[in-house]
């Protein structure tokens, strides 16, 4: 036993002179004796599976593993033979087995002696000095493997197999499994650092396995990081002796003399090194990869640039470029439910409905109505849509926007790329950069072989449905050649008895305000003048683009009977939306109301919208309109008496015409809010009334009715 004592003795004094030793050291004199010892000779050695092969050691050597071992030897056996296919690793570890054993000898040997730590890490870099410092960083975890797997497969095998328990005999491993209660600290404290050295050593591989097409050494994010790999894995080869020697502190040692708290200390202390060590590279490692990503993403964003320059034969280069190529079957279609890949899409018109999840609940309505409209034989329809959701990468993807997600793609009729995740950085980049998306959904428009043909078809679809087709810019200048300022084109077939009236001859007014008060007197007095001047007239109640309002006036106008109204608040939104994308329209046209006088009448309407007054649009035969402000119209209406016996002669809409003229005065104050892209508005924009330019504000607004 005198023996055992001094033994015992030398090896707590080297645990002593070696703490001693890690608080005083300088990392950039290790750096130096490292440098030294660094001589590479260009040997490429895939370490992952050799790491792996580590790990599964490690894993299988945590005291709740081999308890749970020995209590079920037949799952042991089972677990053991798992990969078997492994001739290469094989081969590999063949090639390294040499070295390892090498490691393993000179730790226990300098360790039994009482060597100090530090000493032998730089004996383990003199045996590593070929190798590259990740393959040190892994062999050094292998000798150790090596070493704490045997002492732990002793343990686990001494009470079934007699060569083990002759060999736990020797080493006194049973001792050691029957005090585990008070050794826990120790072996919890080699088991936090273990794994903190694997972590700290995959972070070194990743690093290595960055693709040098992105990044280069000598880039910042990567020389920082280089700076810091060999000290990285200096206290990895340290934190692998470290272990060794508790391994071997714990042969021959009796419980009586175990102190455990002095050697889980000293491993805690190096897993903190190693922690912080491992933090730093982390960071660098996310800052490689995010200039990675995003030179990734720029070499992306310019290959699809230049996509879009150059002539195809079909579409389908430019399609798997937007719509994620790695997926096979990357877009959902609506009808069938089912995933389906590209070539539903091969040689076909490509609209693209580009939005984010906050589609309103009308015009997803409207949209599918013009859709199914060509679906169900009014027209042959001879394009597809596909919705494109375009979401904030920043918001996390909750369960919340997941089941949004799934609940408008559950009512699109057309196909859906299968998940937002998919639109890959670089398209959402030329989404937002060149097609200008914002918030506002837009509707882009593609050729069969893959040009484009129409940066936002939205416009024309809101006005001309599916007579836009093939939803070309021409298409569009070609429609406008053929419309006229008229009843049909303000409503088109919003509500199909409108248009009856306007065959029948009947007058129309269409009103819109959210004033209650005015809306009754308005609505009476009409009626009253109309009677006296027996013509016949029906009026409809069309709101306003801002639907804050809008429904209290609707529950009057239907309670008291003042008129006709649309209670479906599609048709309300759809009437003022089609307004909007008129102004839109030849505002892309390059058109202004000084040359243009569809988009005059266009804009006078918008400006009744935005003012907080009622307002009135009166026609008879389609092309006799006359539109006013709500009071001024009022008003003139009041004082009947004074110009009804020109009715006869000239007609009801004339007489009132002319009857209006002496309450126009100078004094107006017209707004014109636009939601929308203010990026395609023109700096001056003239006042429909006055003809002069128009001051511009900007304008923020939440409501909620």
């Amino acid at each position: 036993m005198a023996l055992t004592a001094t033994t015992t003795a030398q090896k707590m004094h080297s645990i002593k002179g070696d703490r001693h030793l890690f608080a005083s050291s300088d990392d950039s004199i290790v750096l130096k004796q490292m440098h030294e010892t660094h001589k590479p000779e260009g040997r490429d050695i895939d370490v992952r599976p050799i790491l792996h092969v580590v790990e599964d050691v490690f894993r299988r050597t945590t005291p709740t593993f081999v308890m749970t071992a020995l209590m079920s030897q037949a799952h042991l056996e089972a677990d053991v033979h798992d990969g078997a296919n492994q001739t290469g690793l094989t081969l590999m570890l063949e090639a390294i087995a040499f070295t390892v054993h090498r490691i393993t000898y000179e730790v226990t040997y300098k360790c039994s002696g009482g060597g100090e730590a530090h000493t032998t890490t730089m004996a383990v870099f003199q045996v590593l000095s070929t190798y590259t410092w990740d393959a040190k960083a892994v062999m050094a975890l292998a000798a150790l493997a090596v070493n704490y797997g045997e002492f732990w497969l002793t343990a686990q095998l001494h009470s079934a197999n007699p060569l083990a328990k002759s060999l736990a005999l020797l080493k006194q491993v049973p001792d050691i499994i029957e005090h585990t209660n008070v050794l826990k600290p120790r072996f919890d404290a080699i088991n936090n650092l273990i794994r903190v050295m694997l972590d700290v050593t995959k972070c070194i591989i990743e690093f290595t396995e960055l693709p040098s097409e992105y990044i280069s050494p000598e880039s910042p994010q990567m020389g920082a990081a280089m700076t810091h790999i060999p000290t990285a894995v200096y206290w990895v080869v340290r934190g692998a002796v470290a272990c060794i020697s508790q391994t071997i502190a714990l042969i021959g040692i009796g419980h009586e003399h175990i102190s455990s708290t002095t050697e889980a200390w000293e491993l805690s202390t190096i897993a903190h090194k190693l922690a912080n060590i491992h933090g730093h590279l982390t960071k660098q490692l996310e800052l490689c990869h995010k200039h990675i990503d995003e030179k990734r993403d720029l070499e992306a964003y310019q290959t699809l640039v230049r996509l879009f320059e150059t002539i195809h034969i079909d579409n389908m280069k430019i399609l798997r470029a937007l719509l994620y190529s790695k997926d096979d079957l990357p877009l959902f279609d609506g009808l069938t439910k089912k995933r389906v890949g590209l070539d539903v899409l091969r040689r076909k018109i490509v609209l693209l409905f580009i939005s984010d999840l906050d589609i309103s609940p009308e015009e997803l309505f409207v949209l599918i109505q013009i859709y199914n409209d060509t679906h169900h034989g009014k027209v042959e329809r001879q394009y597809e849509v596909v919705w494109l959701a375009v979401t904030d990468r920043h918001r996390p993807w909750t369960e919340n926007r997941e089941a949004d997600f799934n609940r408008l793609v559950s009512n699109m009729p057309w196909y859906t790329l299968h998940h937002p995740s998919h639109l890959q950085p670089a398209v959402i980049k030329y989404i937002r950069e060149v097609w200008h998306f914002d918030k506002k959904p837009i509707l882009v428009v593609l050729d069969p072989q893959g040009k484009l043909v129409c940066p936002n078809a939205l416009h024309m679809i809101w006005i001309w449905g599916s007579l836009a087709y093939p939803f070309t810019s021409s298409r569009e200048d070609a429609l406008w050649k053929e419309e006229t300022w008229k009843l049909e084109l303000l409503v088109d077939e919003i509500d199909p008895a409108i248009l009856n009236w306007v065959r029948e001859e009947q007058h129309v007014c269409l009103y819109g305000g959210d004033d209650i008060e005015w809306i009754r007197k308005f609505t009476k007095l009409l009626r009253q003048v109309a009677h006296d001047a027996r013509v016949p007239i029906e009026m409809v109640y069309v709101g306003k683009s801002n639907p804050k309002g809008v429904k209290k006036a609707i529950a009057a106008i239907k309670a008291e009977k003042l008129s006709n109204y649309w209670e479906d608040p599609a048709m309300v939104w759809f009437f003022w939306v089609r307004l909007e994308s008129m102004w839109h329209s030849k505002m892309q046209r390059g058109r202004s109301i000084e040359d243009d006088p569809i988009m005059q009448e266009v804009m006078q309407m918008l400006s009744f919208d935005g003012s907080d007054e009622g307002w009135a649009v009166i026609s008879h035969r389609s092309f006799d309109i006359l539109k006013s402000h709500g009071k001024t119209l009022y008003d003139c209406l009041l004082n009947y008496d004074l110009w009804k016996e020109n009715v006869e002669n000239e007609g009801f809409i004339p007489a009132l015409a002319k009857a209006l003229l002496p309450y126009h005065t100078h004094e107006h104050c017209t707004r014109l809010i636009l939601p929308g892209d203010t990026q395609q508005i023109k700096e001056k924009v003239i006042c429909a009334q006055c003809k002069r330019p128009m001051e511009k504000f900007v304008l923020y607004r939440c409501c909620k009715d």
